[in-house]
C-alpha cells in the first residue's frame, strides 16, 4: 500500500547579487509511482511567499507578533516569476491557486498513467527577498532554501500542496 513518488531535478541558474535575482530554468521528471492516475500536479512556488502582505506566511508572522515583514518596504520582498511551464517540450495550461500565489496547479495535457513519468520545465527568476525566513539575502550574504519550483507531496491521501510558512 505505500508507495514514494519520485522527483529528478535539472537545473541552471545564476545568480546576480547586484540584482539579487537568481534567473535559470528547471526540469523536472516526475515519476508517478502511485496506483493512481494524475490528471494535474501541483507545484509549490514558495518564494511568492514573499510577493506581498496577502501570503499565509505574512498572516502566520503576525499572528506570532511579527510585524517585520509586513511593514517591510516593498524592495525587501521576493517572488518568482518568468514562468511557462511546459510537460514533454508542450505547453501545458497552469494557473495560481485562488487563495496562495505560492502554490500552482499544472494541467497535464494526458493523464499520467501509474509508472508513467513526465518532464516538467520551466524558465523562471525569483527576486529574493531580504533575509525574513530561510529564503532571503543580507548584502551578498545568502540563505537559499526553497528557491525553486517544486511538486507537492502525493500520498495516498492525495496532494500535500501548502503555502509556505516560517515553521
Amino acid at each position: 500500500a505505500y508507495f514514494q513518488q519520485e522527483v529528478n531535478y535539472t537545473i541552471h541558474v545564476t545568480l546576480d547579487d547586484k540584482a539579487h535575482t537568481l534567473t535559470g530554468d528547471i526540469a523536472f521528471e516526475y515519476i508517478n509511482h502511485s496506483p493512481d492516475v494524475l490528471p494535474e500536479i501541483w507545484v509549490h512556488l514558495w518564494p511568492n511567499a514573499f510577493k506581498n502582505k496577502r501570503s499565509a506566511y505574512c498572516k502566520q508572522t503576525l499572528r506570532q507578533g511579527s510585524g517585520k515583514f509586513y511593514f517591510a518596504a516593498d524592495s525587501s520582498l521576493g517572488r518568482i516569476k518568468l514562468l511557462d511551464f511546459m510537460a514533454n517540450g508542450s505547453k501545458i495550461a497552469w494557473e495560481y491557486d485562488k487563495n496562495n500565489p505560492d502554490i500552482a496547479r499544472i494541467q497535464l495535457a494526458q493523464p499520467l498513467q501509474p509508472g508513467s513519468r513526465v518532464t516538467i520545465s520551466t524558465p523562471f527568476q525569483v527576486k529574493v527577498p531580504a533575509s525574513f525566513s530561510r529564503l532571503g539575502h543580507v548584502g551578498t550574504s545568502y540563505q537559499m532554501t526553497q528557491w525553486f519550483p517544486k511538486p507537492a507531496v502525493y500520498d495516498r491521501e492525495g496532494w500535500h500542496a501548502m503555502p509556505y510558512l516560517n515553521q
